[in-house]
């Protein structure tokens, strides 16, 4: 009996799942694999994420910024299915221009896709606050993922 191996997708492909999805999971290297959903912003050539300044991912950044990404999409009864992994290190972006510049295409992110307030809480605001206040205040990081070696795209179809 011969195994079907699953398809992999091109780089015009997984741009294009990576261009229309905005969540994603980073696997951490610690004790064990720890791994936390993130919202990214993608330019066409790099992926950026806020992160909270606090919590254990901070942690596990700071001791080892290697990372593995991972962005998906399915249908309900996955019928459908692709995936992209990312294998690379997290950078933080400290160029005033860059971070602006990423900053408000997380706010043009959270307009455009009518995402609840509630998200403004894993960017390290209130609820309460308007979009716009990622762009005055300083409560997130900003990274960049860097020195990208390794991506795999699989899809069933």
């Amino acid at each position: 009996m011969d195994i079907l191996k699953i398809p992999i997708m091109n780089k015009m492909e997984y741009d294009e799942l990576i261009n229309e999805q905005y969540i994603s999971r980073i696997a951490f290297k610690g004790e064990y694999p720890y791994i936390a959903p993130f919202m990214y912003v993608f330019n066409g050539k790099s992926l950026y994420f806020l992160s909270t300044k606090y919590g254990k991912k901070i942690q596990l950044f700071r001791k080892n910024p290697k990372v593995a990404i991972e962005i998906e999409k399915y249908a309900d009864d996955l019928s459908e299915f692709r995936f992209v992994t990312l294998q690379g290190r997290i950078s933080e972006v400290k160029d005033p221009s860059e971070k602006k510049d990423v900053k408000k295409r997380f706010v043009d992110l959270i307009k455009s896709k009518h995402l609840s307030r509630s998200i403004m809480a894993a960017l390290g605001h209130s609820p309460e606050e308007p979009p716009e206040s990622i762009l005055k205040e300083e409560k997130s990081f900003v990274w960049k993922l860097v020195d990208v070696e390794n991506i795999v795209g699989i899809k069933n179809q």
